[in-house]
């Protein structure tokens, strides 16, 4: 089989920051294809974060490695996805968003050479996918009431806080969607004294949920504040693979799996199946990505709690049409095999 890639630029329709990280000017992805024998191509898209030590130019240089362990791994037969999946982590490790790029391309080819979508081979239905949050940058007071005017018609709101302003941005969301569900990203932004502090507030407010309060290896602070909110309490970056859930249980309430950081679409379901062995709450999220990108993960999107799959939502132009999120956040799934994806124009 032949891996190929091209790399391509997506812009927000706003300046998109969090907490520790302001909005760049564009982010870079890289659209993977997988072509075999008989000329059937599967897709996947790599979605680097820097915070997890990945850039457009670090996938491109492993998937140059990745070909070769594809080509050998596959031996003629796409189908053997476990074998290939273990080949390509073991070819170079870590490197979670250009391997789950190869991920999603094994499958969409897969899922093509058996003439049905992915969420059908693994027995899902797509009318038990929660509908998904729009999420809300960190930004001004004033821009953020003019985003969440634009965001009308969205049932659920996520807001990235993290800054002294917390409160003034959140009491503009609440009075500008006053029906809205809402939850709360900190990105690692606050310190337990903070997020306590805070609780009334939020309280006050009804929001749904606290996601990622603190840095990701402060586990204690997590086990506090879970004792003190009666707020769910979900990690983010503090779980990246499934080796993570075991020392979290008791300190969260759920947690957030992103493809991007699992690496691979059969990792983020056995995420699901440890979570839920541990009797916590699952979170499907993303990075901002394309329809590509978050076509992959919809897949998975029946078999959780919450979904925040808005990442092409957030684009101001996508060359991708397919799975995503509809404009009530219900998540849209198609009946096309594999991944169910096709490039625009």
């Amino acid at each position: 089989m032949r891996l190929s890639w091209e790399t391509f630029d997506l812009r927000t329709t706003h300046a998109f920051s969090i907490a520790r990280l302001k909005a760049p000017p564009a982010r870079r992805a890289v659209w993977v294809r997988i072509t075999d024998a008989d000329g059937v191509e599967g897709w996947g898209e790599a979605a680097p974060n820097v915070y997890y030590g990945e850039t457009a130019e670090t996938v491109e240089a492993v998937l140059a490695r990745y070909a070769a362990a594809v080509s050998d791994a596959a031996d003629g037969d796409p189908f053997a996805l476990e074998r290939i999946e273990r080949a390509v982590e073991l070819a170079v490790g870590r490197n979670p968003a250009a391997r789950v790029a190869v991920s999603a391309a094994l499958h969409d080819l897969v899922g093509k050479r058996l003439g049905v979508p992915v969420w059908k081979m693994w027995g899902l239905s797509p009318e038990t996918a929660p509908a998904s949050s729009f999420t809300l940058g960190l930004t001004t007071p004033d821009e953020l009431r003019e985003w969440v005017r634009e965001a009308e018609g969205y049932p659920i709101l996520k807001l990235k806080v993290g800054s002294p302003g917390d409160e003034e941005l959140l009491r503009v969301v609440r009075e500008e969607a006053p029906h809205a569900r809402i939850r709360i990203d900190a990105n690692t932004g606050w310190t337990l004294k903070s997020a306590i502090a805070r609780l009334p507030l939020l309280q006050e407010l009804d929001i749904e949920l606290i996601e990622q309060p603190f840095k990701a290896d402060d586990v204690e602070s997590f086990r506090l504040l879970r004792t003190a909110s009666p707020i769910p309490i979900i990690a983010d970056e503090s779980c990246r693979t499934v080796a993570d859930i075991p020392r979290l249980v008791g300190a969260v309430d759920g947690v957030n799996i992103k493809l991007e950081k699992c690496g691979s679409l059969r990792e983020a379901v056995r995420m699901v199946h440890v979570a839920r062995a541990h009797g916590m709450q699952v979170m499907l999220g993303c990075m901002v990505t394309s329809t590509l990108g978050i076509a992959a993960a919809a897949q998975v999107a029946p078999l959780v709690d919450y979904v925040d799959l808005d990442g092409a939502a957030l684009l101001a132009e996508d060359p991708f049409e397919g799975p995503g999120m509809e404009r009530d956040g219900r998540m849209r799934l198609n009946d096309a095999p594999g991944l169910g994806v096709t490039r625009r124009g």
